[in-house]
């Protein structure tokens, strides 16, 4: 059937359904494994993405029904390589992922959500609110350079966990967040099959920005199928810009009288 002014109808909209978010029966266990007496609100925060954030555009339609197992379980089970009471950055970190899952999981934490897009930070400052994580968690809207030499009034942000999850290639990665890692701190960033080729294509690039060698970690192993890939690289030498060239005095050299 035609429109108004016989236009063919567009398709319907994806509308997004809380059951999106119910936690599958075969993954209830790892789920209680990882999230122990704050199940519950890992659930909510479940139901915040199956809804809301699909219709705001932060998660795919058909990434709802997968939110337990593609995204809070996988971002869970990193927890584990935390240290107690760490502040951690997390970069570009979109709908929360992983930062927000690590906060929920580990109530020791001091979290910071770092993400450009207003549209993204106007959610995550709502998901913080409702969630009732206002002390533990804070959003810092820009970029990692911005955080790193702070802006908006704020001062330069630094943790002792820097994590990023589906950013850039390692590479890159490193160049935006190792400045944010304190001297001794690392960077922890989820990625995926690529893993391997990457520590051996861009090891060099990690060493001269003051990175270790970087290490790969399989978290979740014997919870989780497939288990999180994780590279891990401590910030070793703080390795500061080239100061640019001084120019030379106007007029040249001096003339004698």
């Amino acid at each position: 059937m035609a429109g108004p002014g016989g236009t063919p109808p567009g398709p319907s909209p994806v509308r997004p359904s809380p059951t999106d978010a119910v936690l599958p029966p075969h993954l209830a266990e790892a789920a209680r494994t990882l999230f122990g007496d704050r199940l519950e609100l890992a659930a909510a925060y479940a139901e915040l993405l199956a809804t809301d954030g699909v219709v705001r555009g932060l998660i795919g339609p058909r990434e709802a029904p997968r939110i337990w197992d593609r995204h809070l379980l996988n971002c869970a089970a990193v927890a584990d390589r935390l240290p107690t009471e760490a502040t951690v950055l997390d970069v570009g970190s979109g709908a929360g992922l992983p930062g927000l899952v690590l906060a929920i999981a580990r109530p020791d934490l001091a979290v910071t959500l770092v993400e450009p897009l207003a549209r993204r930070t106007s959610f995550l400052i709502e998901v913080v609110q409702q969630l009732g994580l206002t002390r533990s968690v804070r959003v810092f809207r820009g970029r990692a350079e911005e955080a790193a030499t702070g802006s908006a009034g704020a001062g330069p942000l630094s943790g002792d966990v820097v994590t990023a999850r589906a950013v850039a290639p390692l590479d890159r990665l490193a160049g935006w967040c190792l400045p944010l890692v304190v001297p001794g701190g690392r960077l922890v960033a989820l990625k995926g099959a690529s893993a391997v080729d990457e520590i051996t294509e861009h090891a060099a690039a990690v060493d001269r920005l003051g990175g270790g060698v970087p290490t790969l970690h399989l978290c979740g192993s014997g919870l989780i199928d497939p288990p999180t890939t994780v590279v891990e690289i401590v910030r070793e030498r703080v390795v500061r810009p080239r100061s640019a060239a001084k120019k030379k005095s106007r007029g040249g050299r001096s003339r004698r009288g």
